[in-house]
């Protein structure tokens, strides 16, 4: 079973109406809606997608996909020109039995699995591509602090045992925190502008066997999300992006549910102005009382930080600092304790 699956065995699919059952079997009972929820079970894909993998036309697969989003067995997003469908979060626990008793084995579902794979490898190729011109900046950025692996161990170190409901990364990029993190937690959704990056991270993630993760095109300045809807909230080497920090903070505190958290992995001050010509930074680091001030001000408490600086004592120019914040209000239950971050 991959960890995805396994993460999501927290969710406890609400029981559906009889009408509703109804109206949902009526749905899916064609052949080309069978073949699409079977396909949209592996993952979201767009109509492109779609049209390539069931060899079908483009208005002829719209017309199958408006009955099903109308239906309430799929929803769909926008990502700049682009529209994305997947199987609906409230659907799932009803659906996923029924695609998972057909017979993948056989066609038309193990010609579709094997064209689907063919849309992955093409679209995991561009986005390689796209990210082959950007790593060189990025392997001299990592060269300056401790290795990433370090960073990871720390956030895995600073949440704790503590369940994750649903974790949301602004500003995700590659999806390298969604890696991490969506493994533990019963719903997982990345946040970036580009769309450029979110095809980084969609390939990124397919290859982890993470496909069902939600990815949205949007300006984490004005999320598209309602207030209080995440237990974790996470900017990771984010902030010195931005032009106004403190207003991306606010919004992001404005998605932590009650009792949640917020996570901001991000650069202590430094001198290097080079950074902002060579990898376009806008604020060279920020000190561990600036941020926690932001955080208080945005509402949230007890904010905690630390500094990781390399275990044998090696100088290096940048260092990554932590900090974690937590809604006061009550809500969410804890089935263990949190490790305070030092």
């Amino acid at each position: 079973m991959s960890s995805e699956s396994s993460s999501r065995q927290n969710l406890d699919p609400a029981p559906v109406p009889f009408a509703e059952a109804l109206a949902v079997l009526r749905a899916a009972a064609e052949e080309t809606r069978l073949r699409i929820l079977a396909l949209l079970a592996e993952g979201e894909l767009s109509v492109s997608d779609l049209t390539d993998i069931l060899g079908q036309s483009q208005p002829r697969i719209s017309r199958h996909l408006k009955l099903l989003v109308e239906s309430g067995l799929i929803e769909r997003h926008r990502e700049g020109a682009w529209a994305f469908f997947r199987l609906r979060e409230a659907a799932i626990g009803f659906v996923e039995p029924l695609i998972a008793a057909l017979d993948h084995a056989a066609p038309p579902l193990s010609e579709d699995r094997a064209r689907l794979e063919s849309v992955r490898a093409q679209r995991a190729e561009a986005a390689q591509s796209f990210f082959a011109r950007l790593a060189p900046k990025w392997d001299g950025l990592r060269s300056l602090h401790v290795p990433e692996a370090a960073v990871e161990a720390a956030v895995l170190d600073a949440l704790g045992d503590r369940p994750i409901r649903h974790v949301v990364d602004l500003g995700t990029g590659t999806g390298k925190m969604l890696g991490l993190l969506a493994p533990l937690a019963g719903r997982a959704t990345g946040l970036d502008s580009s769309h450029a990056m979110l095809s980084v991270a969609r390939a990124n993630l397919e290859r982890l066997g993470l496909s069902r993760v939600d990815l949205r095109q949007g300006d984490l300045h004005a999320p598209p999300f309602g207030r209080g809807g995440f237990d974790l909230v996470v900017l990771h080497q984010v902030l010195h992006y931005l032009d106004d920090p403190a207003r991306a903070l606010r919004e992001a505190a404005r998605l932590v549910a009650p009792g949640g958290r917020l996570l901001v992995v991000d650069f202590a001050p430094h001198n290097l102005e080079h950074l902002r010509e060579s990898q376009a930074h806008r604020r060279l680091g920020f000190g561990a009382d600036q941020v926690a001030g932001w955080l208080v001000q945005a509402g949230l408490s007890d904010v905690e930080s630390r500094d990781l600086a390399p275990e044998d004592g090696t100088e290096l120019p940048l260092t990554v600092t932590l900090w974690l914040a937590h809604d006061a209000s009550a809500g969410i239950e804890t089935a263990a304790p949190e490790r305070a971050v030092a």
